[in-house]
């Protein structure tokens, strides 16, 4: 019996405190100088997440999970309990001594996001988030995948399930055509274009730089996409028309615009030029080159506008419903609005605005405090442009339910939140009052306007209601006429017939420092 005593003791006595040191190494003293994290959401993502958390042993030492399904309270994953609710963060984390929440939750509706957000600000802990990603949900998830969350996160409307497949049949193989393809928006547009795969790829920009940035891109990331980027100015009908003519498009994406609301209430004749006119000219040479859809990017500004970008909009809006170029003249072409509000980080948009503002220092100025806008990022609004581009029958207006509206007060305090600052106490919000042009809140439909549901869940169709009396073709010759005078009085009074909605109200605030609309 000695030998194998003696075995077992050996074992025992020289492996156990082996052992023992290196748990204590990799669990205990090393814990130490870990984050200890609570994991919000226990579904596949949150699974998948501990368990490379547990594998790699990295900086972060999961202690539960928080789950609003109280069907799995009490349950154990990997060993860690599913501890409550997101309203139950605070106590948890105090009862288990949490340094921070980490946020599993790939397919969160946005106000979902906002809950734990704010539960996690309340107990003043910090959060980080996995991205909503298929690559999550199909078992991609690792440690790399962890960012801080975005504004983007928090703010816009649910996803919508669009019809990928007629997207890509209405794209794939295809000839098209954006004009002012090197916005934000353009630009994420013909992103999203380039990877369907079209026969032809033509963009259109007046800026110089604009083309270069966008040209350089597209053939770096998308080199088998035949592109053509060219330097057009749609307020000169032969530069549109040549353009439209080499191209030979079987669809195009208007997204060419002035959009910044109180910059162009200074600057009339401008606005009109390109956004009225300029549509003029490009739905003219669409219908020369027999361009089988044209789609004209709208905004919630024209309905009842205050403001020269609203009722500029609005001109072009009525351009599309038929007015001009009429039915029988338009040769088939297919001419489409899709309406929407504020786009998420785009050029001159709120969001860089704040950013950089709360970068500086602050302070954070806001015009209202009762100030609401309705918000999406630049990829919905182009994947709604998209389908808008192969499901309309023409003249139809095609507007995203984009939820409730949010207040511009409440944006700024989750930036400077999501900052890692406090509003008030570290980074003043200054409420300067409205501007040139402005309103307290948007409509994405008027009351005239013929309200139905669509195929696509969340897109809704605004049949087109009673037009002005004005003969249309007479007041674009004399509103162009008018813009190459800069006589603005004739400008506004041709705009005022045409919409006679449009009602321009004066700014209330004392400088223009604050958010662009």
């Amino acid at each position: 019996s000695i030998l194998p005593i003696y075995g077992i003791l050996l074992l025992v006595l020289l492996g156990g405190p082996r052992l023992l040191y290196r748990w204590a190494k990799d669990y205990k003293l090393s814990a130490a100088f870990k984050q200890r994290a609570l994991v919000v959401g226990a579904g596949d993502a949150g699974e998948q997440l501990v368990r490379e958390l547990l594998r790699l042993r990295g900086d972060y030492v999961p202690v539960g999970f928080i789950d609003d399904d109280e069907a799995k309270y009490g349950r154990e994953i990997h060993g860690l309990r599913v501890l409550g609710g997101a309203g139950d963060i605070a106590a948890v984390a105090r009862r288990h001594t949490v340094d921070m929440v980490i946020i599993a939750l790939p397919s969160a509706t946005r106000p979902q996001m906002r809950e734990v957000v704010e539960a996690c600000e309340a107990a003043a802990l910090r959060f980080i988030t996995l991205p909503n990603t298929t690559d999550v949900l199909s078992g991609k998830v690792t440690l790399s995948d962890l960012r801080e969350v975005s504004i983007e996160d928090l703010l816009g409307r649910e996803p919508v399930s669009l019809d990928w497949g007629a997207i890509r049949a209405g794209i794939h193989n295809k000839s098209v055509l954006v004009t002012g393809g090197g916005g934000s928006i353009g630009s994420e547009l013909c992103r999203q274009i380039a990877r369907i795969g079209p026969a032809r790829l033509t963009v259109l920009d007046h800026s110089e730089y604009n083309v270069y940035a966008i040209e350089r891109e597209l053939r770096r990331d998308y080199p088998h996409v035949d592109l053509n980027a060219r330097l057009v100015d749609v307020s000169r009908y032969h530069a549109i028309h040549r353009a439209m003519a080499n191209a030979r498009p079987d669809m195009v994406f208007h997204a060419a615009a002035y959009k910044h609301v109180p910059l162009l209430e200074g600057h009339i004749s401008e606005a009109v030029l390109n956004n009225v006119l300029g549509t003029r000219n490009t739905m003219r040479a669409a219908v020369e080159s027999h361009v089988d859809g044209f789609v004209l990017i709208s905004t919630d500004k024209a309905v009842n506008p205050v403001n020269i970008l609203g009722a500029s909009k609005r001109v072009a809006e009525i351009l599309c419903q038929g007015l001009s170029p009429g039915p029988a003249a338009n040769g088939g072409t297919r001419f489409i609005v899709v309406r929407f509000g504020n786009v998420l980080n785009s050029t001159g948009s709120v969001v860089p605005t704040f950013r950089r503002q709360i970068e500086r220092g602050g302070p954070v100025t806001v015009t209202h405090r009762a100030v609401t806008r309705y918000f999406m990022t630049i990829a919905e609004a182009c994947q709604l442009i998209l389908q808008a581009g192969v499901i309309g029958a023409g003249r139809e207006i095609y507007v995203l339910d984009m939820g409730e509206p949010v207040k511009i007060s409440y944006l700024a305090e989750q930036m400077i939140l999501l900052s890692g600052r406090e509003p008030g106490a570290q980074i003043e919000i200054q409420y300067t009052g409205l501007r040139a042009g402005e309103k307290l809140s948007e409509e994405l439909f008027h009351r005239e306007e013929d309200l139905s549901p669509t195929k696509i869940n969340k897109i809704k169709l605004a049949r087109a209601r009673a037009m002005p009396t004005v003969d249309i073709e007479k007041a674009l010759d004399e509103l162009e006429a008018a813009c190459r005078l800069y006589d603005e009085d004739k400008i506004l009074a041709i705009m005022r017939e045409m919409v006679p909605e449009y009602a321009p109200n004066m700014p209330t605030a004392k400088h223009h420092d604050t958010h662009p609309d």
